[in-house]
């Protein structure tokens, strides 16, 4: 299969795990997407990163490898916020390796902080900094913090469950 032509041949849930599907657990093919991901055009990184998240639901440890570079994606300005949408709902599920813990940490804060930034951005940025924050817990009160701003300014309902169940959880 040629990924980056199917890729663009159709953009759908059910194409996106046809190819996610295709590459199941297989290092060589997941490292294709992963390349077409960083180093492609709009489009085709768009959709990559939908593919990329079907995949390390079922196979996490193929992204180990990846994910200082997929860190150092979602820091660049101006990213579409399908990337990193999708790049933030894997993080929220993987152990993230201690020396990405600062520059995940300050990346989800700016997303937090931003008030152009979508819904599902910033939900899932809650998530990963309440999962941080079982190993710094200095870090609550700042969360505490932001989330109570953000309910004032952004009471969307997206916004109210997610601050629910952080709030909750860094109790």
């Amino acid at each position: 299969m040629d990924i980056r032509s199917e890729i663009l041949a159709e953009h759908s849930r059910a194409q996106s795990l046809r190819i996610a599907a295709w590459i199941g657990n297989r290092k060589d093919r997941f490292d294709q997407l992963i390349k077409l991901f960083l180093q492609d055009e709009y489009r085709v990184v768009q959709r990559s990163a939908w593919i990329i998240s079907f995949v390390a639901a079922s196979h996490p440890a193929l992204m180990t490898p990846h994910l200082s570079a997929m860190v150092a994606r979602i820091e660049v300005p101006d990213l579409p916020t399908a990337v990193k949408r999708n790049v933030l709902r894997i993080l929220q599920h993987i152990s993230i390796p201690p020396d990405l813990h600062g520059p995940v940490m300050n990346t989800c804060f700016s997303f937090l902080e931003d008030p152009q930034e979508m819904i599902a951005v910033k939900a899932f940025s809650m998530t990963i900094l309440a999962n941080l924050a079982k190993e710094y817990p200095e870090i609550k009160n700042e969360i505490r913090l932001l989330i109570t701003d953000l309910l004032e300014h952004t009471p969307s309902a997206g916004i109210r469950s997610r601050a629910k169940k952080v709030l909750t959880a860094i109790k």
